[in-house]
């Protein structure tokens, strides 16, 4: 647990003020403070549980946000499938493993090793648990500091821009390839001109169907 506590503690710093902001942005639609953290137990999603701020302002369908979640968390699947042969647990054990799943969780898994003499499994478990534990702090600080203090938040909401372009600078770090980048910004474009009000379903729909249009076009030529 101790080098688990050691090699999340960037996480830590990250996770903490994220979802501060988060429980803020949320505790200004009126819900009781408990429910931020309650989603963060159970949905555990940063991007998607910003999304669902503003589609729950918007007072958008079940649908609607149950589809936005899909598709904006779908990445998951594609590098998940990466740590299959890592993820050995059984149970419950797994089922939480691949729950607790997170871009910053998938990096410390795939970049750091368990001490020696440890099991991997528990290793990989006490991440898991321990970024999950300072999502939820973070998210039940900012909703019982929202729910005592009044302050204007405008601004606040850009949380969820920076955390996307955070997302977007580390994967420009890893891939050094300008096609999925250049495939997103038209998509974006042409979605918010044609499907304004369905742009970011739009947008991630056609950029997702064209990459693995092109993945599939090279395997074949290849």
């Amino acid at each position: 647990m101790s080098a688990a506590f050691r090699a999340s503690i960037p996480v830590m710093f990250g996770y903490v003020p994220l979802g501060m902001a988060f429980g803020i942005l949320f505790q200004n639609l009126g819900y009781e403070w408990f429910y931020a953290p309650l989603m963060g137990l159970t949905v555990y999603a940063g991007a998607a549980q910003f999304m669902a701020v503003g589609l729950l302002a918007a007072q958008a369908s079940l649908f609607e946000v149950a589809v936005s979640t899909f598709i904006l968390n779908s990445r998951h699947m594609f590098f998940g499938v990466s740590l299959l042969g890592r993820y050995r647990a059984k149970g419950l054990k797994k089922l939480y493993l691949i729950f607790g799943l997170t871009d910053e969780t998938y990096s410390l898994i795939t970049s750091t090793h368990a001490p020696e003499g440890h099991d991997e499994q528990d290793y990989y478990l006490a991440l898991t648990a321990l970024n999950q534990s300072y999502w939820v702090t973070g998210c039940a600080l900012g909703a019982l500091f929202g729910a005592n203090v009044e302050f204007d938040t405008t601004g606040m909401d850009f949380a969820l821009t920076a955390l996307f372009m955070v997302l977007m600078i580390e994967q420009w770090k890893k891939l050094r390839e300008p096609y999925p980048f250049v495939v997103a910004l038209i998509c974006g474009l042409v979605a918010l001109l044609l499907f304004k009000e369905q742009m970011l379903l739009v947008s991630i729909a056609l950029s997702i169907t064209l990459l693995l249009f092109r993945n599939r076009t090279t395997q074949v030529m290849s």
